[in-house]
């Protein structure tokens, strides 16, 4: 009978309990021996396919089914020096603004056939710089990195990693290697301009702490400055933006000053702040003026519709995506920085 423990005696007559041994991975061999071929034609299949009569693909398939044998991709690609995988890091993944650069660049790679590995490093450069430090432990073929301010130990190590890096959502003539974005200043700027092209003179500020986000309040408030109007009343909240938020901020804005118009950081707050300020008995944008920021799938369809400024962020992921997979299989890329620009769309909310 084969039981799962076993004993034994001792020379003191103690009984020793072995302890089962652990369950061994199915191996290449397995696969052949279930598919009936040789282990050369199975790693053949695995590894170039399209090099193998489609009947033995099938053949060998269903026994790495039928054994739950896992490919060690790393492995069979070590010739070629391509995981097939590529890093990403972003600051949330409960940020809308980042959500579907994310799909798109999933999507990309996916027909490039390359697969994400995504990481959440928040807002700290320090989290950044010690999950790519991991990550590249995997041996990616490129990584994606959002924005352009990192520590000198994560340049450091891409550049020792010589592998093809982008830099997302941000702008720079100088950037580590690739990169697609727009620049947030310029968004600040053009979002100051119109605000005093309608007549608004008394703006607050309803706005997270992070660094892209600080770039626009600078552009902003440049622009402001330029008019005589001087830097607005601000009310910080936390990150993650959120519908509650923009409402406790605009309560604390207006619990200090009036306003005519309510600039937010992301069009979540912006949200939050109409809702507030319609339980208040304040009309928009008769009363109070609301503007936001990154024109999310709500902005349009949303009463009064929210006046933003549109990225985009469908665009960013997809480029992003075909610069490092044409830089892998050594497609020449004609333009490595990519400004994708953006759009202030006027709307009822201001």
């Amino acid at each position: 009978m084969n039981n799962a423990y076993s004993t034994s005696s001792s020379e003191a007559g103690l009984t020793t309990v072995k302890r089962p041994e652990t369950p061994r991975a199915p191996t290449l061999e397995d696969v052949a021996r279930a598919a009936g071929l040789s282990s050369m034609t199975v790693s053949r299949a695995l590894n170039t396919p399209q090099l193998v009569r489609p009947k033995t693909v099938e053949k060998v398939m269903q026994a790495v089914r039928a054994t739950g044998y896992i490919p060690n991709a790393l492995a069979g690609g070590l010739a070629s020096r391509r995981s097939k995988l590529i890093a990403v890091v972003v600051p949330q993944i409960n940020n809308n603004m980042f959500v579907d650069t994310i799909q798109s660049l999933s999507d990309t790679l996916a027909q490039r056939g390359y697969h994400i590995l995504l990481c959440v490093a928040g807002y700290t450069q320090q989290t950044e710089a010690e999950l790519v430090a991991t990550l590249l432990s995997r041996r990616p073929d490129g990584v994606v990195l959002t924005g352009i301010h990192h520590t000198t130990e994560l340049k450091k190590v891409i550049l020792n990693a010589a592998i093809p890096v982008v830099e997302i959502w941000d702008l720079t003539p100088t950037p580590l290697d690739m990169l697609v974005g727009f620049s947030h200043e310029k968004v600040g700027q053009a979002t100051g301009e119109y605000l005093v092209s309608k007549g608004y003179r008394r703006p607050g500020l309803l706005w997270t702490a992070d660094r892209r986000a600080a770039q626009r309040k600078h552009g902003l408030c440049d622009v402001l400055k330029r008019y005589d109007i001087g830097e607005p009343p601000q009310i910080d909240v936390p990150l993650p933006a959120s519908l509650a938020l923009g409402r406790t901020g605009l309560s604390q804005l207006l619990a200090e000053s009036q306003f005519d118009i309510i600039v937010c950081s992301s069009d979540t707050l912006a949200q939050g702040a109409i809702m507030e300020a319609e339980s208040r008995g304040l009309r928009v944008p008769q009363d109070l003026a609301v503007i936001g920021f990154g024109n999310l799938d709500f902005a349009a369809f949303n009463r009064p519709a929210i006046t933003t400024v549109s990225v985009d962020r469908r665009g960013i992921g997809e480029r992003a995506a075909v610069l490092l997979a044409d830089r892998i299989e050594h497609v020449t890329c004609n333009e490595t920085i990519l400004d994708l620009g953006f759009e202030l769309i006027e709307r009822e909310s201001a």
